[in-house]
């Protein structure tokens, strides 16, 4: 399992003596997630679940706005949960804090890959902020002979790691180390599913509020990571517009009365994303916004995205839905453009819980799509806390579980 030793130029931070215990944690834009994780023996346990709500523009897209509400938030969430371990993993997010990206590089000296890599970085600094932090890991040869190396590199401003370790601080918790999302949602994978998914090629759509990470894997292996500016909050407002009711009773709706059909019909003689799409060819998914729709299809100028089913919100939601469908199928066709291909799609994310959306998905994308469950496999003492909350929020804390799961690696 990949794991950063020293992420993002935090020397001191990758535990000097193996920690028995850890507190995962997971700053979004509407929630912040915390979960405990105990070691009993070489075994992980849950012992603690929290969750608090993010003040409201602490956290956006970019990144932490905030850093004092998100600490007082953080502390809230360990609060209620009941969690005492005193080391703390976070995730950097936000496009405008971090950047994840898988490279092929041709196979060369330890020395010669230092080298090259600080050319890398150089070269995709894409932040207004000249100042960053940088790590890069290169997995193993599969094939001795290989000529190529898969390297995944990450880079962040160095303001957004210094706000996470003093938000982390804030709280009362010791920054044991700063990791990215895509790996801590690996190491989520690998606890939750271990060798049942041996050999499979696997994308994990992590659903937010305001965006969506999607994630490429196969065999503990970070292929391809991507973040796109689609989440809950489209949905909300888009219910909000229809329905003349206030974000907060949006957000109720959302969650107790949208509930998805089976199929993804498109509405008669209109465009329909949902179906052959052609080669992509040269889309790039990672390119500048001004080349984004190089290579894709041309598309009718007005479109009918989705067919009423009957149902109000489902009507309302229905352009966010075509949104969400076109981002993730053209994630998984430019990966398969590059050779690659795709056996399952799971979602996550607290957003990802939109009734019925996992069936809605496989139709529209013609790929299974089943939901992640960041708890399978994996023993729970919880020391306070609903269960209920537990059972209905379960995929909020993929990515915190992820991040505490770092203890065993």
């Amino acid at each position: 399992m990949l794991t950063f030793t020293r992420l993002l130029g935090i020397r001191v931070i990758r535990m000097a003596k193996r920690l028995n215990s850890v507190l995962g944690v997971d700053v979004g834009s509407q929630s912040v997630k915390v979960a405990e994780i105990r070691l009993q023996g070489n075994q992980p346990v849950i012992t603690a679940l929290g969750i608090a709500p993010t003040p409201e523009g602490a956290v956006d897209h970019v990144g932490i706005n905030d850093p004092e509400a998100v600490a007082v938030a953080v502390k809230q969430a360990i609060m209620d949960s009941g969690a005492s371990a005193p080391d703390a993993v976070s995730s950097l997010s936000g496009q405008g804090s971090v950047l994840v990206r898988q490279l092929e590089v041709p196979n060369m000296s330890e020395s010669e890959l230092k080298d090259h890599m600080a050319w890398e970085f150089t070269r995709n600094i894409p932040f207004a902020e000249s100042t960053v932090e940088t790590d890069f890991k290169a997995y193993p040869l599969i094939d001795p002979a290989a000529q190529n190396v898969d390297v995944v590199m990450a880079m962040a401003t160095h303001s957004s790691v210094e706000t996470h370790v003093q938000i982390l601080k804030r709280a009362g918790r010791k920054p044991a180390a700063l990791d990215v999302e895509p790996l801590g949602l690996l190491r989520s994978v690998a606890m939750s599913y271990g060798s049942e998914l041996a050999g499979k090629t696997i994308c994990i759509a992590e659903m937010g509020h305001k965006t969506t990470s999607i994630n490429i894997y196969k065999d503990e292996r970070l292929l391809m990571a991507r973040q796109v500016p689609v989440g809950g909050q489209m949905f909300t407002q888009a219910i909000a517009d229809a329905q003349g009711v206030s974000m907060t009773d949006a957000e109720q709706m959302k969650k107790d009365q949208l509930s998805l059909p089976d199929n993804a019909v498109a509405a008669t003689g209109a465009f329909n994303p949902f179906g052959s799409a052609a080669p992509v060819q040269s889309y790039n998914p990672f390119a500048d916004p001004g080349e984004v729709t190089q290579g894709m299809p041309e598309q009718p100028a007005e479109t009918t995205p989705v067919a009423s089913s009957g149902s109000p919100l489902y009507s309302a939601v229905a352009a966010a839905l075509d949104e969400l469908v076109s981002e993730i199928r053209r994630s998984v066709d430019y990966f398969k453009n590059k050779g690659g291909d795709v056996d399952v799609i799971y979602l996550t994310g607290g957003s990802s819980q939109i009734g019925n959306l996992a069936n809605f998905l496989k139709s529209a994308l013609g790929t299974d799509v089943q939901m992640f469950d960041p708890m399978k496999n994996v023993s729970m003492s919880l020391k306070k806390g609903d269960p209920a909350m537990v059972e209905n929020d379960r995929q909020e804390f993929a990515v915190a579980i992820g991040n505490g799961m770092h203890i065993c690696f």
